[in-house]
């Protein structure tokens, strides 16, 4: 059963005012992870208290970084529905968890962040490991080294 969108909007313009563009289709979806040179970040986002006061905060947050992912991108579970699971495709070996943040570099999971590693967490501390991941992921000299 799919979230009423007018329920939906605030939540999902909490990213898409951070830049992030909303894939809501599974098309949509497939043509950001092949057609993304460099990296790409999914925010799998969700209607829960986990998403509104720490995934979504910790992520602005870290977007403060200097490296960041090349493009920002997300689906909402419980409204995206064919676009979240096909996100969660991608996501090789993990578990469907909303929320939860992927990171792609060339089509390839190169880092996963499940609800588990976001529900006990503050926003500072979400934000703390997600720079550290653009850090070794999205920074020229980590893309370069690998």
């Amino acid at each position: 059963m799919q979230y009423p969108e007018i329920m939906i909007r605030p939540m999902r313009e909490d990213l898409v005012r951070l830049g992030f563009e909303e894939l809501k289709t599974a098309e949509a979806v497939d043509d950001a992870v092949q057609n993304t040179s460099g990296t790409l970040m999914i925010v799998v986002n969700s209607i829960c208290g986990c998403a509104a006061g720490k995934a979504r905060p910790g992520v602005a947050l870290a977007l403060q970084n200097e490296a960041r992912p090349d493009r920002l991108a997300t689906v909402f579970a419980g409204a995206d529905i064919e676009a979240t699971e096909r996100a969660r495709g991608y996501f090789t070996g993990y578990r469907p968890s909303s929320p939860s943040i992927g990171i792609l570099r060339d089509g390839e999971l190169v880092f996963m962040m499940e609800r588990y590693q976001i529900e006990g967490r503050g926003p500072g501390e979400i934000a703390a490991e997600l720079k550290r991941a653009f850090d070794e992921c999205c920074a020229p000299a980590a893309v370069a080294s690998n």
